[in-house]
């Protein structure tokens, strides 16, 4: 798993002249509800809901907020990243919008038509199974092996589009982590549409950041196959056609030498850029989180990181110094008597708005 590496909580760094100024957006994992800091980490507003937290949550650019909550009444086994509902929810909280099915996982996305990208569990035929893992029939456990469907729902729960992962990607191709329980193949823990409509994936359990193209299904590009990543989340296309991901570094290539990172990857397949720790990734494992996570691009270059098990959130410099940290108290009392004492919470995810994003008016 991961450690924390200061008992102290809250904000422990800011540097205001190279800081990106805006408010954060953050997801505890433990709690039903979506908090937002300032830049001194002080709680500007938070949004509570009816049901715990499936994944991070965003701030469209109408002031909505989209949340993916966990539903523990489904009908299956109990995969990672089971979640069951998505909501649309308004500034005070209440609900616009929810789409239902018991095989969501993981995240969503939405989309510039208005419609919302979803990830969910499909099981695997067995044949199929038994070339992902390589076990005979009579090995093959009573509980489907899970595939991945991800889906374009439009705002009436109807589906516009779907991409079925076994009937166009080949297992042959995608090595799976061996180390990993045989419950899920691909594991797709993060899914967004790009500029061109096309889609940008994250395979978790292959160690593949790809990309579909919408209209032949196919995946037309991939990377960290090879030993690149280990377990990552969250890719991000970024203005300049490159990709930003936050490698997890979860046992990778078997190792058990485990550590985290930033990792820029341009789409010829070279790594243009890296944030591994400290002076510069001289202390590795400063950065550390099996699970969860993410990271974006800020409008003056910086790179902001969540660490997810640690609930630690941080932004660095293209060269590498730390200009902002806060690390996560909540949720709990909003009010911390003694930062030394409190407890550190992990996080699903954290982004940061700049003050003249649209979702922000509401504020004014």
């Amino acid at each position: 798993m991961s450690y924390g590496r200061t008992r102290i909580k809250g904000l422990t760094y800011c540097d205001t002249r190279r800081a990106f100024r805006g408010f954060t957006l953050l997801t505890p994992v433990h709690g039903q509800s979506v908090w937002m800091i300032d830049m001194f980490g002080e709680v500007v507003k938070d949004w509570q809901f009816p049901f715990p937290a499936g994944s991070y949550g965003e701030l469209l650019p109408g002031g909505n907020i989209l949340y993916v909550g966990r539903d523990t009444n489904h009908d299956l086994f109990e995969p990672e990243g089971a979640t069951g509902i998505i909501i649309e929810a308004d500034s005070g909280a209440h609900i616009l919008w929810r789409y239902e099915d018991s095989r969501l996982h993981h995240g969503a996305f939405r989309m510039k038509n208005g419609n919302t990208l979803v990830m969910k569990w499909v099981d695997l035929p067995p044949d199929f199974s038994r070339k992902v893992f390589g076990r005979q029939e009579s090995n093959v456990q009573d509980t489907p092996t899970l595939g991945d469907v991800i889906q374009e729902i439009r705002p009436d729960g109807s589906v516009a589009w779907e991409w079925i992962a076994h009937e166009h990607v080949d297992p042959d191709e995608l090595a799976r982590c061996p180390l990993c329980p045989p419950d899920t193949w691909l594991h797709a823990n993060s899914v967004s549409e790009l500029q061109n409509g096309d889609l940008l994936v994250s395979f978790c359990k292959v160690n593949t950041v790809g990309i579909i193209d919408k209209k032949t299904k196919k995946l037309v590009w991939r990377w960290g196959t090879d030993g690149e990543l280990a377990h990552q989340h969250a890719p991000v296309m970024l203005d300049n056609g490159n990709i930003l991901i936050f490698d997890n570094g979860y046992h990778p290539n078997g190792l058990a030498q485990n550590y985290s990172r930033l990792v820029e990857v341009a789409r010829k397949k070279e790594k243009v850029w890296s944030y591994d720790g400290p002076s510069g990734g001289d202390m590795k494992q400063q950065i550390y989180s099996s699970m969860w996570s993410n990271c974006q691009r800020l409008a003056n270059g910086n790179s902001l990181g969540c660490e997810g098990t640690t609930g630690r959130i941080f932004e660095v410099t293209k060269g590498g110094d730390l200009v902002w940290e806060w690390v996560n108290y909540l949720p709990g009392d909003r009010e911390v008597h003694n930062p030394i004492d409190s407890r550190s919470l992990p996080l699903f995810g954290a982004l940061r708005y700049g003050m003249d994003y649209p979702g922000l008016r509401w504020m004014q």
